[in-house]
């Protein structure tokens, strides 16, 4: 099928077909019976933070040429394992990169085991290969030794889908695990910047704070438009993160807009905090989010797992940890140790599920 959608034989709308209620929700807002361009080849279901799909319109041509500059950036076509789910636009690539190479990709399950990830990368046999991961993922593989041993076999290990814990990134370039972190979303046809450096034919600029892409890759627009439109500048896509450039052309994405935490007047971005608290010693993972607050508008909060065989870090612990590199403004002004971090849709942080959670501490 997505061999007929690259030829323009087809138009696809990937569903998740283990899921009926949201296989609905796609087929129904996306208006599944009704006609669309004739260049469209896939309506990718996005939502966003609205939860209501919005459906990139992506080209072949889109498709093609993100599949083409990911191999040139790779260092050539190869054999790919297929990890994740197919209805998002990170594990579509996947399919569209290996029709492109002509080379069938082995898949396995999202939750894939460690027996799963180590057979699967023994299947995709010799010559180049490649997997595309989230972070969720990653640190999965890294605690079985034979998992870890497999990724570092392959010539690259991609890591999108939102920022992979420092500890993660350590741990992995310990192991030599090839990891390359990239940065896109459905409207840029998956992740169109590579460890920091835009794929060839891909254009960044930065405007008002914002990062704005643009380029081969992207999509015409949204099968349900919204209002503003991120596309309403002929060729370029106005995204919700923050982010800078700097004189090499690398690109740093500091945080989203939808997440910044305005407290006594100010706007701390958690993904800035979250490096800091990261940093420390007893920290596993974390995540910062703010609540509610009389006085300040919302406070800084920070949810922590605890690093194995490491004892909890105290409040005053991680603010004096935040302010060695952060004004203090940006410290949380509370913690919350938890087992796990809650994730939603392909490992995605869910702020907003810890903000309900704990906002009414």
């Amino acid at each position: 099928m997505v061999e007929a959608a690259l030829a323009g034989r087809a138009t696809l709308l990937p569903v998740p077909k283990e899921d009926e209620r949201e296989t609905s929700l796609i087929t129904t807002s996306l208006r599944a019976d009704s006609e669309v361009d004739d260049d469209v080849a896939v309506v990718v279901s996005t939502s966003g933070t609205t939860g209501t799909p919005k459906g990139a319109l992506l080209t072949a041509s889109a498709l093609t040429a993100s599949a083409e500059a990911t191999h040139a950036r790779l260092g050539g076509a190869g054999r790919w394992l297929l990890a994740l789910p197919a209805h998002h636009v990170a594990g579509l690539q996947v399919l569209v990169r290996s029709v492109i190479a002509g080379a069938a990709p082995v898949a396995i399950p999202a939750g894939f085991s460690a027996v799963e990830l180590v057979w699967a990368v023994d299947s995709l046999g010799s010559g180049r290969r490649y997997v595309s991961l989230v972070a969720a993922q990653l640190d999965k593989a890294l605690r079985d030794a034979g998992a870890t041993e497999a990724l570092a076999s392959m010539d690259a290990v991609l890591i999108g889908g939102g920022p992979m814990p420092a500890g993660v990134a350590h741990r992995a370039a310990a192991a030599g695990i090839p990891v390359v972190r990239t940065y896109g979303m459905s409207e840029t046809a998956g992740g169109c910047v590579y460890d920091g450096l835009p794929l060839d034919g891909v254009r960044v600029r930065i405007a008002d704070g914002r990062v704005v892409l643009g380029g081969a890759t992207l999509a015409k627009g949204y099968r349900n438009p919204v209002y503003p439109d991120p596309f309403v500048e002929p060729g370029w896509f106005r995204t919700d993160d923050v982010g800078a450039i700097d004189d090499s052309g690398n690109l740093t994405v500091l945080g989203r807009l939808d997440d910044a935490i305005s407290t006594g007047g100010l706007t701390v971005l958690p993904q800035l905090v979250e490096a800091a608290v990261a940093s420390h010693e007893a920290v596993a993972e974390c995540v910062v989010f703010g609540v509610d607050d009389e006085r300040l508008g919302q406070r800084v909060a920070a949810a922590v797992v605890v690093a194995p065989g490491r004892t909890a870090p105290t409040l005053a612990d991680i603010r004096a940890h935040v302010a060695t590199t952060l004004d203090a403004t940006a410290a949380p002004r509370e913690i919350h140790i938890i087992d796990e971090i809650p994730r939603r849709g392909i490992g995605k942080v869910d702020r907003r599920a810890l903000a309900a959670w704990f906002g009414g501490s």
